[in-house]
């Protein structure tokens, strides 16, 4: 009974490497925009289709790309699906005339608002 309860427990540990979604590293793929000289194209060669894109103005245009970076068991099996990640990464291209012309990378993290738990919202402004 109990080398079958150890040889379950080995089991569910090591479904843990059997991930298969792909992840993307936004950080090291935003190295690779170069202000001024990467288009479109490249663009999309590096990172793929971004996940919104809007119109700031005629001819001018901001790409997003956004990553959910998963918590402690967020990329095991079954329990990666009901854990919150742990954080975001983004990155934030505005393209004018198919040129990059600004690349801006965020990285968020879960612990970046816990001061609003202890903050008093009442306290007046002197």
């Amino acid at each position: 009974m109990r080398s079958s309860l150890l040889i379950l427990f080995m089991a569910l540990l090591f479904l843990g490497g059997c991930y298969t979604k792909q992840i993307r590293h936004l950080a090291s793929d935003a190295a690779l925009i170069k202000p001024g000289q990467t288009t479109v194209k490249e663009v999309q060669k590096y990172l793929g289709e971004p996940d919104a894109r809007r119109e700031v103005a005629p001819g001018v245009s901001e790409f997003l790309y956004y990553e959910s970076r998963p918590g402690m068991f967020g990329t095991m099996p079954l329990l990666g699906s009901l854990t919150s990640p742990k954080g975001y990464e983004m990155i934030i291209l505005t393209i004018t005339n198919d040129v990059v012309t600004s690349c801006d990378f965020r990285n968020h993290d879960e612990s970046d608002r816990k001061w609003l738990e202890d903050y008093t919202w009442d306290q007046e402004l002197q």
